[in-house]
């Protein structure tokens, strides 16, 4: 092992648009929260897997972040072990963390200093006030810490996921990692050479796989996914000892919007999430338009900018959270979960959006998780690298999803099932399809077969134009064939309609007298159920688009405000409505 001090900084490379210098100006700003202090050689600043860290700003001297430091906390200088990687290297005006420091979740990374340096140092919720509240100094650390969690994700740093590909645990912990923007990688059984040193140091078990490393220290053994958010900051509470003026399920734009504008108006507020926050909107690679970003903007940072704000206004977030039942009681709601306690409010707002639908192809399940997925992210990208894949739908979703695959070297083939490329498809994103020699577009075709051992290999495509069956090399398969909603554990609580979606407002119609509405008209996004909302993709009637959802989001917020004032002062009250908010 060799001490931090005599390692080479050369071997990191610099990415400006993550690592900027900040000015004179904002380290001054700085200055008024933080306390200016010495550090020596090897001193760990930050450790793997520890919560509630500093801000630390470099004034003098470097600083190293690296993966895989040995846990070993002590007054002696930090020394590499056999794993260490060094990520970055930071010197004088630079800063150190990344996303998960504003969002209050365990650092993914540690940091040392390589040689006697000086810094600033500031508390983990004062540098949260400073982002939130200063616009100038606050753009550019959170844009820097947007940048470094991909940069994380793409060096696939943080949690380490020890266990077998074709484990169906391992692929469900792969799958929450990557819905939720963790920094993580797979550390294979089968194929990771490090795999049996890692278990082996670790004491870890077989029946304790798959096992999740935080740090040299910290392991979850077979955890569920609450384990795992939990352990990550995706939780903020284990059970919920208040009764709140909203609780919303689901976590996709509209919930998110929901929950933002409604905390931000004083409510109470608790977000539950049963899968991944951002839902399908926060795995597109680029939302093209969403108005106010021209060049587009990615669903991961719309996800994590609305996640801030979220917590600004104190909305307690809880994910891996699927509700099982929500009943109507006492003029409140209690809804049931798997994996935390009930929740009780005095409004619901059902965002819970919509799945994907499969591929009717025998042995398709199989292969899910590992070649065949439902959604495009970085993570699956790293998989492709420069591999055939094959991307199946017509839709935005698909042609996002190609062009992206595309851009990071993947030979994709882009199989539709009508005839015209731009029958359910965005002009601007067909025509960039067509300029791309990376994709192949096959119309007029249907997927009906699969093969491979233990992993996909070929696809056996039905061509209707010639009336033949091809088969493609493709090791990896993404799906976007349309959504069906998820109101299974709806059904006989609430109105929906034929194919599942919840009808509200006026398309409810003349309903049963048992669910009218006390005394009051029936609100434009409300269910059959007195003071429950719907919005977004799961809603009858509403528009697939994410602009749409936080805008029906926000909407439902003055209706939800409509029916608490009737709670409190009765439909007939005189009371004055709440003033709308021209923000």
């Amino acid at each position: 092992m060799q001490p931090f001090a005599d390692s080479s900084p050369a071997e990191t490379p610099d990415v400006s648009g993550a690592y900027p210098r900040l000015s004179k100006a904002q380290i001054e700003l700085l200055e008024r929260v933080g306390t200016i202090r010495a550090t020596t050689a090897g001193e760990v600043l930050t450790h793997e897997g520890d919560a509630g860290g500093y801000f630390f700003v470099i004034l003098h001297g470097t600083v190293l972040v690296v993966e895989g430091l040995p846990d070993v906390r002590s007054e002696q200088p930090a020394e590499l072990g056999p794993d260490t990687r060094i990520l970055e290297v930071h010197g004088p005006g630079r800063f150190l963390g990344e996303l998960g420091l504003v969002e209050g979740q365990p650092a993914f990374v540690s940091s040392v200093s390589a040689e006697g340096s000086k810094v600033l140092q500031i508390s983990g919720d004062d540098l949260r006030r400073v982002v939130l509240t200063d616009a100038a100094v606050g753009e550019t650390i959170l844009r820097a810490y947007l940048q470094r969690r991909i940069l994380l994700i793409g060096a696939g740093a943080g949690i380490r996921i020890v266990g077998s590909r074709f484990s169906r645990d391992t692929l469900r912990l792969l799958e929450f990692s990557a819905s939720n923007r963790l920094p993580h990688r797979l550390v294979d059984l089968e194929n990771d050479p490090q795999a049996r040193a890692i278990v082996d140091r670790a004491g870890i078990l077989a029946a304790d796989l798959p096992a999740v490393v935080l740090n040299a220290s910290q392991i979850l053994r077979n955890p569920s996914n609450a384990d795992l958010a939990l352990a990550t900051g995706l939780r903020a509470v284990k059970e919920h000892s208040t009764i709140y003026d909203l609780m919303v399920l689901g976590a996709g734009p509209a919930g998110l919007a929901a929950a933002v504008y409604a905390a931000s108006d004083g409510l109470s507020v608790v977000l539950k999430e049963g899968v991944g926050l951002g839902g399908q909107a926060g795995t597109s690679p680029r939302i093209e338009n969403f108005l106010g970003f021209p060049a587009g903007i990615s669903g991961g940072e719309l996800t994590e900018r609305a996640i801030l704000q979220a917590r600004k206004f104190g909305v307690q977030i809880n994910v891996a959270c699927w509700a099982r039942t929500i009943e109507l009681r006492d003029g409140g709601f209690r809804a049931e979960f798997n994996g935390s306690g009930p929740a009780f409010s005095r409004a619901t707002l059902l965002a819970t959006g919509v799945r994907y639908r499969r591929l009717p192809i025998p042995g398709l399940e199989e292969l899910e998780g590992n070649s065949v997925f439902y959604a495009a992210t970085v993570h699956e990208a790293r998989l492709c690298g420069s591999q055939p894949v094959t991307v199946v739908g017509g839709g935005n979703s698909a042609g996002q999803a190609a062009l992206f695959l595309a851009g990071t070297g993947a030979a994709v083939r882009l199989v539709v099932r009508g005839a015209d490329l731009r029958a359910d498809m965005s002009r601007y994103l067909a025509e960039r399809i067509e300029e791309q020699p990376a994709i192949t577009v096959l119309l007029g075709a249907t997927i009906v077969g699969v093969s491979g051992s233990g992993a996909l290999e070929r696809i056996v495509v039905d061509l209707r134009a010639t009336g033949e069956q091809r088969i493609f090399d493709s090791r990896y398969l993404f799906i976007f064939i349309g959504a069906t909603p998820h109101t299974e554990w709806l059904q006989g609580t609430l109105a929906l309609d034929d194919h599942g979606f919840i009808l509200t407002g006026a398309d409810l119609g003349e309903f049963p007298p048992e669910f009218s509405h006390p005394g009051r008209r029936r609100l434009p996004l409300e269910t059959s159920v007195p003071g429950m909302f719907a919005v977004g993709d799961v809603r009858h009637g509403s528009v697939k688009r994410v602009t749409a959802a936080a805008g029906e989001g926000s909407t439902a917020v003055a209706m939800i405000h409509e029916h608490l004032r009737s709670l409190r002062f009765g439909p007939s009250s005189d009371a004055e409505p709440l003033a709308a908010d021209p923000t």
